[in-house]
């Protein structure tokens, strides 16, 4: 990890920047639920933002990134058009799939982004089958493929991992560990030593960190993909974070006591973010005008996905698999 004192104030401004970006479109997205312009859920990833921006924001355009339900962050950092995603989440025309996926389905093929993925663990065999496609291509992109520490107790988690194993295909699994599978404790369902052992036992070259540190998270990931992208063979990431939200935007999450979630608002990536760039000697100066710069942002985002049209209702039958009628010869 870097010293503090030699810290590349330029590049973590940077990653500062993008986990601003997330926090405020998704509390954008937040507000848009409570005036009824979400159609559908929204799984926020406020406390999660380190391991978004350090990961899926160090990626190459062309490499491919797969992500759960909740991917907002994974999506934006990987360089998706922060309006088309807002317009999404509204249904509304410009959409990045037209207004039609929403939060859990949201796809953009021009950053990589094959998709978000509303069933737990699903990602992970998609992820693991886009890099069989890239190992038969012969090229040196990689996959990036993140998914909750629910997921690790589904079956496509055992699939994909010894898939990626048997067949050295450059993918690398993000599992954010933020103690919960929806509303239920992790470490009530999971037996062993956690998820890193699991991937470890495949013979699968893990690493586990903070995932609210954002240098943890940066030069981790930096090194596993770069590991990936040599070696053509999987890695795995276990960052551990905590939600500072509900499940989803309509979740009180009483299921928590308030002392803990209050504690963990005290390891806010962001905030721990900000002080470790003022140290380094970043001004408040600088940190203001950035958070006014996204604000605006994502006000002016917010108000033209709140205007735009609806999609003609036409659009509906689109984008849809029609087999016919078996042909009688």
């Amino acid at each position: 990890m870097n010293n503090r004192g030699n810290l590349d104030q330029h590049r973590f401004l940077a990653f500062h920047r993008e986990m601003l970006r997330i926090r405020a479109l998704e509390e954008a997205a937040l507000e848009g639920l409570r005036q009824g312009l979400v159609l559908g859920a929204i799984h926020p990833s406020i406390g999660q933002e380190a391991i978004a921006a350090g990961v899926a924001g160090q990626l190459r355009r062309d490499d491919i990134l797969l992500s759960t339900h909740r991917g907002h962050g994974h999506t934006l950092a990987k360089g998706a058009d922060p309006e088309a995603m807002m317009r999404e989440l509204f249904g509304r025309q410009g959409g990045n799939c037209g207004g039609k996926g929403g939060s859990m389905h949201i796809a953009d093929f021009s950053v990589g982004m094959l998709g978000a993925n509303g069933v737990v663990g699903a990602n992970i065999v998609i992820a693991t089958g886009a890099a069989h496609a890239i190992r038969l291509h012969g090229d040196d992109r990689i996959v990036a493929c993140f998914f909750g520490d629910g997921a690790i107790n589904r079956g496509p988690f055992l699939e994909g991992l010894n898939w990626a194993a048997v067949f050295d295909l450059p993918v690398l699994f993000v599992c954010e560990d933020n103690g919960f599978a929806a509303t239920t404790r992790s470490a009530d369902l999971s037996a062993g030593p956690g998820p890193a052992a699991r991937a470890a036992s495949f013979g699968i070259a893990a690493e586990s960190i903070d995932g609210n540190d954002i240098t943890a998270v940066a030069e981790t990931a930096e090194a596993l993909i770069d590991q990936v992208r040599r070696q053509r063979r999987p890695a795995f990431l276990h960052a551990r974070t905590y939600r500072l939200t509900g499940h989803t935007g309509a979740d009180p999450a009483s299921y928590r006591p308030a002392s803990e979630v209050e504690q963990a608002w005290e390891n806010d990536p962001i905030a721990r973010s900000r002080a470790l760039l003022s140290a380094a000697g970043t001004d408040e100066e600088t940190f203001n005008a950035m958070t006014q710069a996204v604000a605006n942002e994502m006000k002016q985002i917010f108000e033209a996905a709140r205007d735009a049209p609806w999609p003609d209702p036409a659009e509906g039958l689109t984008d849809v698999l029609d087999a016919q009628a078996p042909e009688v010869a």
